[in-house]
């Protein structure tokens, strides 16, 4: 909740994960309150669409091990191959130690069925998208039902989908507050992915954050909008707005949000809270495995890079995304988060993720007694 209560080389060459000895087993630990929270929520369900596919080092943190291996070049005829996603995903929500759930969320990995239009847009195609609401959940539940069709009706897309998308929060953000039968008081953050063919277009408004695992590394597809940011803080300023203890006018811990009308002026205006989002594209490759949304919930308790290896480790063991998901959610109430949580894992491939290894070299290398009695203490005490 965002309101203020009062209560490289070009290939990644290490991989990290958890094993039973530093992490409990989660498998075997029940979480205490695993309800599935399914008010407004879309059905979930995991969906493969059949595509043609082709055939960094890791900032480990100090409960994760490593494992170590050897690299599998790609031959040539791969190489030349494009490669295009097999799109399926899983998610999980909680409402975690909170007395209510405002966060919400949509999963489609089949877009092009699910808007049944003859429109000519790149296959595959998927959209999914993480709301975390704050001041009840009109706001949150209204961006998710609606943010998807102005987007494919703007008159934008698909030609150019980075002007559609960003003319599809603005106008979403402007129904919502001329909905006179809901709270246009409360509001949301808003994060969303679209993928036409090998195009992933991320966009946020707000503090939810979409991270890419690359071969085990962690690649940040969006930036937490804190009115702390220098950026934010800047833009703020300049509109006339006040950052208290890390507050947007004292109130939100957001920067930019959808709804909030109260905090907002005329439609059209400018001012410090903004509903514009901020996007970020990308090609995908075979390098890219999957994709991670969760709202600040998760990201509060635990680096995109610890999630990246985390979910790579468990899609290694089952290749399942909704588990993984329900894994993060897990592994984040274990860490104390104080906030909702929702996660995504979204998968590129049909086949799990690849053991990666490192290429022995032909320099033999070595370290002193004394230099390895100093490493191993620089990382005791982190």
């Amino acid at each position: 909740m965002a309101a203020r209560m009062d209560f490289s080389p070009p290939f990644a060459i290490i991989e990290g994960g958890y094993t039973n000895d530093n992490l409990p087993d989660m498998d075997n630990e029940k979480l205490d309150n695993e309800k599935q929270v399914t008010l407004g929520k879309p059905p979930r369900h995991l969906s493969i669409m059949q595509h043609c596919v082709s055939s960094g080092r890791l900032i480990a943190e100090a409960n994760l091990e490593l494992d170590v291996g050897i690299v599998v070049h790609k031959s040539s005829s791969d190489e030349k191959t494009e490669f295009l996603p097999v799109l399926r995903s899983g998610s999980c929500a909680e409402i975690g130690p909170k007395q209510y759930m405002e966060d919400e969320h949509i999963c489609i990995d089949d877009l092009i069925g699910h808007l049944e239009t003859t429109t000519k847009v790149p296959s595959p195609g998927a959209f999914y998208g993480v709301f975390d609401g704050h001041g009840g959940t009109d706001a949150a539940i209204f961006i998710r039902e609606n943010i998807l069709k102005f987007i494919v009706e703007d008159s934008h897309f698909p030609i150019c989908v980075e002007k559609a998308i960003k003319s599809a929060f603005l106008k979403a953000d402007y129904a919502f507050a001329d909905a006179s039968s809901l709270d246009i008081s409360s509001g949301t953050t808003a994060l969303t992915a679209l993928i036409f063919g090998r195009t992933l277009i991320i966009a946020n408004a707000g503090d939810c954050r979409a991270v890419l695992g690359r071969r085990g590394r962690a690649i940040e597809m969006s930036k937490d909008h804190k009115p702390n940011c220098t950026s934010e803080r800047l833009r703020i300023e300049k509109l006339g707005g006040v950052i208290y203890d890390g507050y947007l006018n004292g109130q939100l811990s957001v920067a930019r949000a959808l709804g909030d009308w109260h905090m907002k002026g005329p439609k059209g205006s400018a001012c410090p809270l903004s509903a514009e989002p901020e996007l970020q594209e990308t090609d995908l490759s075979d390098e890219d495995e999957f994709l991670i949304m969760g709202c600040d919930g998760l990201w509060d308790v635990m680096s995109s890079q610890c999630a990246v290896t985390m979910a790579r480790k468990e899609l290694m063991l089952h290749n399942d995304p909704e588990r993984c998901s329900r894994e993060l959610v897990r592994e984040a109430l274990k860490r104390n988060t104080c906030d909702n949580l929702t996660v995504i894992v979204v998968c590129f491939s049909a086949e799990p993720p690849p053991r990666i290894e490192i290429p022995q070299s032909r320099v033999r290398r070595s370290i002193s007694s004394e230099g390895l009695n100093l490493l191993k203490g620089v990382l005791d005490c982190n």
